[in-house]
C-alpha cells in the first residue's frame, strides 16, 4: 500500500511525525492511501487509539483527509506543499497573466513618502516603549473605517493581511477548530489554515460573495470562524452587495459566538461601496492591506475589531516582533494624506480591462466572472488541459488548483498586465482552450 515507505513510531506524536516526513520528502505522494488504523497499530505494536490520535493530529494539520470507510489519504495538496508552488512559469515569449500583481503604472511613487518618513525619523528616532501604531496612522485608518460604516474599534498595525488573519485566528481558536473559507478563494489563506492546525470548511461563492445557503450549512456544522472577502475577491472578483450583506448578517446574528474576519484588501483600488458585516457577532475584525493599491512590498495592513480581539492581537504582537516599522507606517501616512491613489481612476482602469475580457469571452461562448478588482475567473471542465493549451498558445494563467478545495475547476486571469489590444487574442485562446460555456453554481 505504501511502497517502500515505512511508517514508524511508538507514540501518536512520533507516528504523525513519521507520516509528515514521508509527505515532505515525497515518499508519500498526494492521494496516497494510508493503512487502516487497526492494521497500522498491529504493525507498530501500539494501541489502536494511539494511531487514531496520530491520524487526528495529521488531519488537524492538513496533512491527510479521512473519508469514512474509504480510509485516510494524504491530501491532494497537503499543507507541506504551498499552493504558491502550483504556478505556471512563463517561458520567453509567453505573456504572463497569472501572477495576481497590481499594475505598476497604477501604483504611486514612494520617493516622497519615504523621504518624509526619514525626515521625521531624523527629528524623532523610533525607540523601544513607544506606541506600536503611530497616532496619525491610527487616526487616518480609523476615519476611513468609520466612513464605510465599520464599528468603532482600536486600530492595530500588522505586516499585511495574512499576518493579521493568522494573529486573529490564533487569538481565539485551538487546533482542530473549523474555519469557513471561500471556495474558490485566496490560495495563501487555504494554505495557512491547515498549516496552523485548523480545519477548512469550504464555502461556495458567486458574484455577490459567500452564498448564504453554503454559509448556513457551515454555521450549522459548527465552524468557529468565518473569513470573507468584502470586495475584489480572489480569484472570482466577487463583491458583497447590500442585499447579500443583509442576508449574511441575519445568518451570523443567529451564531453570535462565531469569529468573523472581513478582508477588505480592495479598499482604495475598488470603487464599489463597502457593506460591512462587522459587529454582527461578538468577536469580529476588518482588515485592510495597502499592498494592492500602494505596493505589495510595503507589507502594512490596518486591523480593527472588538476590544477583546484587538487587545489579544496587540498583546501577542508585543511578545514577538513588537511592532510594524514606524518608518513604514510614516510612509503610508504620507501616501494616505497626499491622496496618492486616485481610487476612481484606478478602479476604472482595472474595470475597463476586466469588463472587456469578460465581454469578449461571452461573445465567444465562454462564461467568466469578474465583478470587481483585477482578476477574472473562468470555469473549465479540464483545468490541466486548459492551462497547458493556453501556455502553448502563448499565455500563462494561474491554475485553479491554487484557489479551490471542493469548488469546480477553473483558471484565474489577472488583467493588470493586459492592454486592451491584447483582450481579443487572449479571449480567442481561452475559448479554444476552455471549450463550451460552463455556467457554474457555487452554492
Amino acid at each position: 500500500m505504501l511502497g517502500e515507505y515505512m511508517i514508524t513510531g511508538g507514540r501518536a506524536a512520533d507516528i504523525a511525525a513519521s507520516v509528515e516526513r514521508g509527505v515532505g520528502s515525497g515518499e508519500l505522494a498526494p492521494g496516497q492511501l494510508l493503512p487502516p488504523m487497526r492494521e497500522l497499530a498491529v504493525r507498530l505494536e501500539v494501541n489502536p487509539n494511539t494511531v487514531a490520535a496520530a491520524y487526528r493530529t495529521l488531519r488537524e494539520r492538513g496533512v491527510i483527509e479521512t473519508d469514512g470507510r474509504r480510509g485516510s489519504r494524504v491530501r491532494p495538496r497537503p499543507a507541506t506543499t504551498a499552493r504558491g508552488s502550483l504556478r505556471v512559469e512563463a517561458p520567453p515569449g509567453v505573456r504572463d497573466v497569472g501572477k495576481g500583481n497590481p499594475d505598476p503604472a497604477l501604483l504611486p511613487q514612494l520617493t516622497d513618502a519615504f523621504a518624509e518618513a526619514v525626515r521625521a525619523y531624523g527629528e524623532n528616532p523610533g525607540m523601544y516603549g513607544e506606541l506600536p501604531a503611530l497616532p496619525e496612522f491610527g487616526a487616518l485608518a480609523r476615519a476611513a473605517f468609520a466612513a464605510d460604516g465599520v464599528p468603532e474599534g482600536q486600530v492595530v498595525v500588522t505586516s499585511g493581511s495574512l499576518d493579521a488573519i493568522e494573529r486573529v485566528l490564533a487569538a481565539h481558536l485551538r487546533a482542530g477548530d473549523a474555519v469557513g473559507l471561500e471556495d474558490p478563494g485566496w490560495g495563501s489563506l487555504l494554505d495557512l489554515v491547515p498549516a496552523i492546525g485548523l480545519r477548512t470548511v469550504p464555502i461556495g461563492v458567486d458574484e455577490d460573495g459567500p452564498v448564504p445557503a453554503a454559509v448556513e450549512r457551515a454555521l450549522r456544522a459548527g465552524v468557529r470562524a468565518l473569513v470573507v472577502t468584502a470586495r475584489a475577491q480572489n480569484p472570482t472578483g466577487a463583491a458583497i452587495g447590500e442585499r447579500r450583506a443583509r442576508e449574511l448578517r441575519a445568518l451570523l446574528a443567529a451564531h453570535p459566538d462565531v469569529l468573523l474576519l472581513e478582508d477588505d484588501h480592495g479598499h482604495a483600488f475598488v470603487d464599489l461601496p463597502l457593506h460591512p458585516l462587522a459587529g454582527t457577532t461578538r468577536h469580529w475584525v476588518v482588515v485592510r492591506s495597502v499592498s494592492k493599491a500602494y505596493g505589495p512590498d510595503l507589507r502594512v495592513a490596518a486591523l480593527t475589531g472588538d476590544p477583546i480581539t484587538t487587545d489579544r492581537v496587540a498583546g501577542r504582537q508585543r511578545l514577538g516582533p513588537g511592532w510594524v516599522s514606524r518608518l513604514l507606517q510614516r510612509a503610508v501616512v504620507h501616501l494616505w494624506s497626499a491622496g496618492a491613489v486616485d481610487t476612481p481612476s484606478v478602479a476604472r482602469s482595472y474595470g475597463e480591462r476586466r469588463s472587456a475580457l469578460v465581454t469578449a469571452l461571452a461573445e465567444r461562448g465562454v462564461v467568466a466572472y469578474g465583478r470587481s478588482g483585477m482578476n477574472v475567473w473562468v470555469p473549465v471542465s479540464d483545468e490541466t488541459g486548459a492551462v497547458t493549451r493556453l501556455l502553448h498558445a502563448g499565455w500563462a494563467v494561474a491554475p485553479g488548483a491554487r484557489f479551490r478545495t471542493d469548488a469546480p475547476q477553473g483558471v484565474r486571469i489577472t488583467v493588470s498586465p493586459l492592454t486592451l489590444a491584447e483582450i481579443g487574442p487572449l479571449a480567442d485562446a481561452v475559448a479554444e482552450a476552455a471549450g463550451p460555456a460552463r455556467p457554474i453554481s457555487y452554492g
